[in-house]
């Protein structure tokens, strides 16, 4: 039990000055004299002692036990539950109709003040699919076009700005169980651009004797619609989404690219974009056939398709 640092009586004492008062002939104001405080104070603990005994000489809290502008229960119940559909505090403020700063109360009550509080990490489960084929991750990386060297190589934020030049998409799709990569830079992130990918992507995987199953995608709106629905069926392939909000799902393609920009996009000082992504193919043949890779024990992508010498060679261009 925490006393305050400026309180005169700890329970023992009360209880003491209590039963002075009771059994000991005291009066309140000699009591009062006695312990240093005042007569009402001592008649507080002498009324608390003789309804409740040593028990009511604990310290009790200050909360009121009524609070008027408390928000209600169902106010408040209604707040958590939008706040689990992920909705923002000025949201679910709008939804509700109270103050942002009576969501915030509520939320920091129920523990949900961060979005990350919602609901607990799930463990990471690492799999890996056994043949090549089987599925292939695919997702969109924005870049920034550009027609000098960039901020990030110069160092100056105020130098090396290419303005109005744009955006290019770097759609990305990586084999689960070989790791073997493809990309292709779009003018956006459409479902006619992804659908176009996927085609090229199924083509290029073919070239290697491997025939795809399986897609993997984020939520993204070019994925869900009817048109990428469609061209998923007429390429003979099951297409499987991401839970929503948790990219770890398509690990794979998301560590795909973070690579794919640091050992390409930003690894050296390209002029302009048209050179960074003249280079995009180089890479990739490196990182299929010659760069070791971690997850393959140091092996190569391209080891895990077993071809023989004659296939590598004619392959190999």
């Amino acid at each position: 039990m925490n006393i305050h640092k400026n309180a005169r009586l700890t329970p023992l004492r009360r209880e003491e000055m209590a039963l002075a008062v009771i059994e000991g002939g005291f009066s309140k104001a000699h009591a009062a004299r006695t312990y240093g405080v005042s007569a009402k104070i001592v008649a507080r603990w002498v009324e608390r002692y003789k309804a409740e005994g040593r028990a009511g000489m604990a310290d009790r809290s200050s909360r009121p036990t009524v609070m008027p502008g408390m928000t209600e229960q169902v106010v408040a119940e209604r707040i958590v539950a939008l706040r689990r559909q992920r909705l923002t505090g000025k949201h679910i403020a709008v939804e509700v109709g109270v103050s942002p700063a009576t969501v915030s109360r509520v939320l920091k009550r129920a523990g949900l003040s961060r979005l990350r509080d919602i609901e607990p990490a799930e463990p990471i489960r690492r799999y890996e699919r056994e043949n090549p084929g089987e599925m292939i991750h695919i997702d969109i990386k924005k870049l920034g076009r550009f027609s000098q060297v960039g901020h990030r190589i110069t160092g100056d934020p105020q130098k090396g700005k290419s303005r109005g030049a744009g955006w290019e998409f770097v759609h990305v799709c990586i084999d689960d169980a070989s790791r073997i990569a493809f990309s292709q830079i779009l003018p956006d992130e459409k479902k006619e651009s992804a659908i176009a990918f996927l085609k090229a992507a199924v083509a290029y995987y073919a070239s290697l004797g491997v025939t795809i199953a399986r897609v993997m995608s984020d939520n993204g709106s070019c994925y869900r619609s009817k048109a990428f629905a469609k061209a998923c069926r007429d390429l003979g392939l099951k297409h499987v989404t991401t839970r929503p909000y948790t990219p770890k799902t398509n690990g794979k393609a998301e560590r795909f690219i973070q690579t794919a920009l640091r050992e390409w996009a930003y690894a050296i000082a390209y002029p302009t974009s048209d050179h960074r992504a003249a280079e995009l193919p180089v890479w990739l043949h490196r990182y299929n056939w010659h760069r070791p890779h971690g997850s393959l024990k140091s092996k190569t992508p391209i080891s895990r398709l077993a071809l023989t010498e004659d296939n590598l060679l004619r392959l190999h261009t």
